[in-house]
C-alpha cells in the first residue's frame, strides 16, 4: 500500500496503514520523540552517535517534517569501507514517488442554468484554493507533472494555486477530459488514474499531482492506501512510494498490473 499523510488535520502524522493501524497518533509520536531525545543525548555525551532512520516519517501540527529528512538519515560514523558499502546501499534505494489526489474547490450553485461541467467556484471555494496552494507549497509538495479534470471548478482551482505559488506554475499541465466522468463510475477511478499517470509521467518526475471530483478521488485514495478516506473540498490524500519509475511505485504499492 501506498504510505498515507492526514495533512490537514490538527495531528498531522505519515503513516503506513500495513504496519501501524492501532497505535493513536500521540502514541507514535512520544515513542518517536524519546526515541530521537535519546539519541541525541547519546550523540552529545561520546561526540558520535547515530541518527534517527525510520521507514515512517513522523510529522505533528501544521508544520510536518519533510518526508526527504527522515528517509535520507543514516549513521554517523567515521569514514571507512564499511561507511562507503552502506552509504552505496543507500544511494542504490528506489526513490519516493509522491502522488498528491487533489478534490477540487466548493463550486458554486448560484446559476442553475448551467451544466454541472461548467459551474465555477464559489467564494469559499477560492479562498480554500489559496489555503491548499499555501500548505502544500510549505510542506514541500509541489508537483512536477499535473493532471486535471477539464471541469470548471477544478480548472479555476488550478489557476488560483498557479497564482498563488510558482511551483505549481512551473508544472507540466496536462488537462484530462474523462476525469469528470471517471469519477462518477463505482470501482473505476484508481485504476483510470494508474494509466494516465503512467502514461503522462517520465522516470523524472517524482511528484505528481491529480484534480478531480468525489466520489472516485475517495475511493481511488482508499483503494491505494487500504483504508477509509474522506476528501472534502480542496482536501488533499498525500500518498507515498518507492520506486525507481511509477510502474514500479505501484507494484510496490500493489497496482503493478494496469500500467
Amino acid at each position: 500500500m501506498f504510505n498515507f499523510m492526514f495533512p490537514f488535520s490538527d495531528q498531522a502524522i505519515i503513516f503506513n496503514f500495513t504496519s501501524i493501524q492501532r497505535k493513536t497518533i500521540w502514541q507514535i509520536a512520544a515513542q518517536r520523540f524519546q526515541i530521537l531525545k535519546s539519541e541525541m543525548n547519546a550523540s552529545a555525551t561520546v561526540g558520535v552517535g547515530t541518527c534517527l532512520s525510520t521507514s515512517k516519517p513522523l510529522s505533528i501540527g501544521l508544520t510536518p517534517v519533510p518526508i526527504c529528512l527522515l528517509r535520507r538519515r543514516r549513521r554517523c560514523l567515521m569514514i571507512g569501507a564499511e561507511t562507503e558499502v552502506e552509504l552505496a546501499a543507500s544511494e542504490a534505494q528506489p526513490a519516493s514517488r509522491r502522488l498528491i489526489l487533489l478534490r477540487h474547490a466548493k463550486s458554486s450553485w448560484q446559476h442553475p442554468s448551467l451544466r454541472d461541467h461548467d459551474r465555477p467556484l464559489s467564494k469559499t471555494g477560492r479562498v480554500d484554493a489559496v489555503t491548499v496552494s499555501r500548505k502544500l507549497q510549505r510542506m514541500g509538495w509541489i508537483p512536477q507533472l499535473i493532471l486535471c479534470s477539464d471541469a470548471l471548478r477544478t480548472r479555476e482551482t488550478l489557476n488560483i494555486m498557479q497564482e498563488e505559488a510558482r511551483g505549481f506554475l512551473e508544472a507540466e499541465v496536462h488537462f484530462i477530459s474523462s476525469y469528470y466522468s471517471i469519477a462518477a463510475m463505482d470501482g473505476q477511478t484508481a485504476e483510470h488514474l494508474q494509466r494516465t499517470i503512467c502514461h503522462y509521467s517520465r522516470d523524472e518526475l517524482f511528484t505528481i499531482m491529480c484534480m478531480g471530483h468525489n466520489r472516485g478521488w475517495e475511493e481511488a485514495a482508499s483503494m491505494f492506501t487500504g483504508a477509509s478516506v474522506e476528501l472534502k473540498t480542496c482536501n488533499a490524500a498525500l500518498l507515498e512510494a518507492p520506486g525507481k519509475s511509477w510502474e514500479e511505485a505501484f507494484a510496490v504499492a500493489g497496482y503493478g498490473s494496469s500500467c
